[in-house]
């Protein structure tokens, strides 16, 4: 058997030749699909000259402009910059989350100042200390040591800040006798710890009692070294636009996040406090280094900007098609898995993360599987089959490991380990690993497939993946709970029996996620609108993490409901949510945070320290993908996108959209407005919508619209095959005839120029298409967007808040 019955695979016709697309070798400079979305990129324009936007605080001896940086009514000017003295603090803040070294034009100094630097994603932690990388309540101050020295002054390439969007500088007050010592902030005490005492043989402690430090700044500037691939980091190789300004601030948000997070291997988190169990480090609590080499190569994609710097395999499900829609950095990719399988352990088990952890045997049952599922993605999108090939042996002895797992008195996978995404009860007989091994037995079979396909004996063992993922879902069903129509997290103490029944978001979402439902099951629809039914005022609560509010399961979600087919429920939660993540007190609106606390708080509760969360964390960008997905439609069925499937919903939210994306074969767009049929003379007019379709030369797909329940439609079937190269349109209109069908669906003849922007780029929906003798097909102005549902927001349980952050520690 070389397919499960249910995966649908496209007759090959013969292909014309490909065309040229993108190669992520050497990326483009310039945007594949400039437009007038290009205003929602938040990555800057020169990454190497980053500015501050405003100052955001001054406290005490700091003298400033009397113009500039958006700062008025200070009672003295400095006509050369700004002056900080002893005492003074001031604090910059950027207009989006950036990262990277900052540097100084420095004009002025007196009495050799030690400025000290403060780091901080968020407003809430902006201050003397700098929001925490590790376990600590906070992280070091920088101290950057002057001494006498005027002109450009960079910080160390150690202490290169994965992100920050708030910059507080100040230098601290020095005692007048010199028997008080050192001033007590513990910033200068740390000075030869974190490497910049070299650069000066003065301390604060040797100091004259009557010093009076200062310095003159005419510049302050971040030179990013993020996304180092990409020379332009605007050149996206693909977009999304629609006719709702936060769902396109969220694509981007999601694009500029998994950018961030993108870094050159060598400025890796040295996790200083991992690291100690290794090196034996006297690096005190609260130290922190950008200079730990996390893979090889020139770039690798991390979970995070700020935290953890370094390859974590659970973000990968996520990331991997949201940066192949968007900046198509697939080599960052497949230097990240690179990582994961060149440590992998004796017995065929696949590390928990990439260095510096791996070295103590951390595993993760789960983690071990998103491997999987980031092989197959980065070959969907890359269709590197060399690569795949050379990974096959490691691939098949990693899901040997999870199949031994699979109990069969119980028909479930038997979780060994606690290692999750930090949430609880992972242990025994659990629904989401269980359900991320079916759909990884299913896409096994794809890849073995794509091999065999390209000459290569896979040497797979298809039958006993199809067997395995039949059992696994007999073995599911036993999870079921009618009462509430979810699922419960596992056969013991969190069954649906259970006094301690939890219904998880993560394993409910994947059971969908992973089409094991028959084509007339309820259970799909039924489980999407009790996932629904538990939202709060921001977004989805994971019962599983009490307290949580997680990016990364609502991730899960929003495919969950795609797969039921409510691509509707799918965007309500991304404006629900992630316009929480953008909108929020607290965030960077700019970048998606982990995950924040069921109240709204900036606060994730995966850890005691509020500023330890990391605002621009890779599995955060869900929607990036899931736009295209769930709303244009778009999937690719075959390596490089030989070939691919359009089946767009254009939801009750979105008047209009567009996007599209490049990979190594060429571009796939797709268009979708909103439009009613006129006629001369009639005053009725029919509504519908049009779908506009092309694909890379060289391929096939298939447009449909509709589609059978559960499987993203409503039962109107209207199913096309279509070449790579050619515009395809058609209409699909409501039928007012009285029959079951309920949408007529016909092919228009369009030109190519229908793609052009028209009128500043705005109006490319407004249109006007001859549609038969006398009619035409225009906008539809009276759409309007339905108001969101009112929601209360989420009640914290402190009790199991605390809770929550000793379990967390105690696994370490």
């Amino acid at each position: 058997m070389r397919h499960l019955p249910s995966l649908t695979r496209l007759v090959l016709l013969p292909l014309a030749a490909s065309s040229s697309g993108v190669d992520y070798h050497k990326l483009p400079t310039d945007p594949v699909f400039p437009g007038p979305w290009d205003q929602y990129i938040k990555a800057p324009a020169n990454k190497s000259f980053i500015t501050p936007a405003r100052f955001w605080k001054v406290e005490g001896n700091v003298t400033t402009p009397s113009v500039g940086l958006g700062l008025r009514g200070l009672e003295h000017s400095y006509d050369r910059g700004v002056l900080i003295g002893e005492g003074g603090l001031l604090t910059v803040e950027f207009e989006e989350n950036i990262g990277g070294r900052v540097c100084f034009e420095v004009v002025s100094v007196r009495d050799e100042p030690i400025l000290n630097l403060a780091y901080s994603e968020s407003p809430s932690f902006a201050g003397r200390q700098s929001d925490a990388t590790n376990e600590d309540e906070w992280d070091l101050p920088l101290p950057f040591h002057l001494g006498n020295r005027t002109g450009p002054l960079c910080v160390g390439p150690e202490f290169n800040r994965g992100a920050f969007k708030y910059l507080t500088l100040y230098i601290d007050d020095i005692p007048v006798l010199e028997a008080l010592g050192r001033p007590d902030s513990g910033a200068a005490a740390e000075q030869e710890v974190l490497g910049l005492g070299r650069s000066s043989p003065h301390v604060s402690g040797e100091r004259q009692p009557y010093s009076k430090p200062s310095v003159g700044i005419a510049q302050i500037w971040v030179n990013c070294t993020s996304f180092p691939s990409q020379k332009n980091g605007r050149a996206y190789t693909g977009y999304f636009y629609s006719s709702s300004d936060l769902l396109n601030r969220i694509w981007y948000a999601g694009a500029y996040t998994l950018q961030l997070s993108t870094i050159d291997p060598s400025e890796g988190s040295a996790l200083i406090p991992v690291n100690r169990y290794i090196d034996h480090n006297m690096s005190p609590p609260g130290s922190w280094y950008s200079n730990f080499t996390v893979a090889k190569g020139t770039v690798v994609t991390t979970d995070g900007a700020k935290r953890d710097r370094l390859v974590w395999p659970g973000d990968m499900y996520i990331a991997i098609p949201g940066i192949a829609v968007s900046s198509y950095d697939m080599l960052a990719v497949r230097n990240a898995l690179n990582v994961v399988y060149e440590h992998q352990y004796d017995d065929g088990s696949l590390p928990y993360a990439g260095p510096p952890l791996g070295y103590r045997g951390e595993f993760s049952d789960t983690y071990h599987l998103h491997t999987l599922l980031g092989t197959y993605d980065y070959v969907l999108y890359s269709g590197d089959i060399a690569w795949l090939r050379k990974r096959w042996p490691a691939y098949q002895r990693a899901l040997r490991v999870s199949v031994a797992k699979v109990d069969k008195r119980y028909n479930l996978m038997h979780v060994s380990s606690p290692l999750d995404w930090n949430r609880h009860g992972m242990q025994g007989h659990n629904i989401e690993a269980s359900a991320i091994l079916h759909m990884v037995l299913t896409r096994s079979v794809e890849l073995a497939s794509w091999l065999y396909d390209n000459g290569y004996d896979a040497q797979a063992k298809e039958e006993e993946w199809v067997h395995v993922a039949r059992t696994l879902e007999l073995g599911i069903r036993q999870l079921y709970c009618d009462d509430t129509g979810l699922y419960s997290d596992n056969l013991s103490d969190r069954r649906c029996s259970a006094r301690g029944r939890v219904e998880p978001q993560d394993g409910n979402s994947w059971a969908l996620i992973a089409k094991m439902h028959g084509r007339g099951s309820t259970v799909p629809a039924r489980v999407s609108r009790a996932l629904r039914a538990r939202w709060n005022a921001f977004g989805a609560p994971a019962p599983e993490f009490p307290n949580v509010m997680s990016p990364f399961a609502s991730a899960f979600e929003l495919q969950a409901h795609g797969a039921a087919g409510d691509a509707d429920a799918a965007v309500e939660l991304m404006l629900l949510m992630w316009g929480h993540l953008l909108n929020g007190e607290g965030f960077t609106n700019s970048t998606l945070a982990e995950g924040f606390r069921v109240d709204g708080d900036p606060h994730y509760p995966a850890y005691p320290v509020p500023s330890r969360n990391s605002h621009a964390h890779g599995w955060a960008a869900g929607p990036t993908a899931a736009l295209f997905r769930d709303v244009l439609g778009v999937r690719l069925l075959g390596p490089g996108g030989e070939t691919w499937r359009v089946q767009p919903a254009l939801t009750k939210w979105l008047g209009w959209t567009r996007g599209g994306f490049a990979v190594g074969r060429g571009d796939l767009e797709v268009m979708l407005w909103r439009v009613v049929r006129v006629a001369e003379g009639s005053a009725t007019a029919t509504k519908g919508v049009i779908a506009v379709v092309r694909g890379p030369e060289g391929t096939r797909g298939r447009f449909s619209w509709g589609g059978l329940r559960g499987d993203g439609g409503d039962g109107n079937d209207f199913v096309v095959e279509m070449g790579g190269g050619q515009t395809r349109a058609w209409v699909r209109l409501e039928s007012g005839n009285g029959s079951d069908e309920r949408f007529v669906t016909e092919e228009l003849d369009v030109p190519d120029r229908i793609w052009e922007l028209r009128e500043g780029g705005e109006t490319w929906y407004k249109q006007r298409i001859p549609y038969g003798a006398d009619e035409a097909l225009v906008y539809d102005d009276s759409f309007q967007a339905p108001v969101m549902e009112e929601r209360g927001p989420g009640v914290v349980n402190w009790k199991a808040l605390t809770e929550g952050y000793i379990d967390t520690r105690s696994r370490w």
